[in-house]
């Protein structure tokens, strides 16, 4: 945070996380840069949440051949991804880099705060781009009046390796306005996030050089990951909640009853006795 409360920066680097979730899901090159750039977003989103036991959905239902988009995430910035389509490929945008707008299209943005209250706080915004930096950075103005400034980078490579990250810049109630242009000027001479990682700077070097000139105070540091909350408990009590016609036409053939996690791809197999 700058030194007068004027603005705040949260940097991450997913670049294991998001090899992790490659290597779970097995999705093409552009949407390995999807999935990735959503996990960073939803990561810097989520590590703003105040508790332990809450929790942010970023949620993307674009028109593209993606399809719907779930990334679920902690206070640690922890994340977990599922999707419609993993196996998208498109031809190389205009700008010759991956399509990821092509492939999430037009629609809806959603960020769904579950803060242990009655019903959760869902937030939206149109999708502007579907290039998913522009996305959160639309959200935050047009849904929390929040001047914000949102960079993601994930660069792919063939072994489904890949190199992923970024950033969240947003003003403060209160804030020196006039922080704005020094905030702009080293924003706009700065190459992208997946390079400057890629090149070995660290996440303090990119910090510093987003607020260059500006005095601020580094505050907190800590490892996040691809971190699934499924259990074999859980998928049980979900089953046994079913109507009591659906839980007898599963049981009518005798066989084992599998569940399929959508996230972490773990299955969970249960007697036709254990669920009631």
């Amino acid at each position: 945070m700058t030194s007068d409360g004027s603005a705040r920066i949260t940097f991450c680097d997913l670049t294991d996380t998001v090899s992790h979730m490659a290597e779970i899901h097995s999705p093409s090159k552009t949407m390995t840069a999807v999935l990735g750039r959503v996990m960073c977003g939803a990561s810097l989103i989520g590590s703003l949440l105040k508790n332990k036991e809450d929790s942010l959905t970023l949620r993307i239902d674009g028109d593209g051949p993606a399809g719907k988009i779930i990334c679920v995430s902690d206070y640690l910035g922890n994340v977990r991804i599922c999707a419609d389509h993993y196996g998208v490929e498109l031809p190389p945008n205009a700008s010759g880099k991956l399509d990821v707008g092509g492939a999430v299209g037009r629609g809806t943005l959603y960020v769904i705060r579950d803060l242990g209250l009655a019903e959760p706080y869902i937030g939206s915004a149109a999708l502007v781009s579907g290039e998913i930096a522009e996305d959160i950075t639309n959200y935050f103005a047009a849904s929390e009046q929040t001047p914000t400034v949102c960079a993601l980078g994930v660069r792919a490579d063939t072994e489904k390796r890949c190199i992923a990250g970024g950033y969240l810049v947003q003003l403060l109630p209160g804030a020196d306005e006039g922080i704005v242009p020094a905030l702009e000027r080293n924003m706009s001479s700065m190459e992208s996030v997946s390079k400057l990682i890629k090149d070995g700077v660290s996440g303090e070097e990119i910090v510093a050089r987003v607020f260059d000139g500006i005095p601020f105070d580094l505050f907190d540091k800590f490892e996040c990951g691809y971190v699934c909350s499924c259990s074999r408990e859980r998928y049980l009590s979900a089953l046994r909640g079913l109507p009591r016609a659906d839980i007898d036409e599963m049981k009518a053939d005798g066989q084992p009853i599998e569940a399929l996690c959508r996230f972490c791809g773990k299955k969970y197999s249960f007697s036709p006795d254990e669920i009631g």
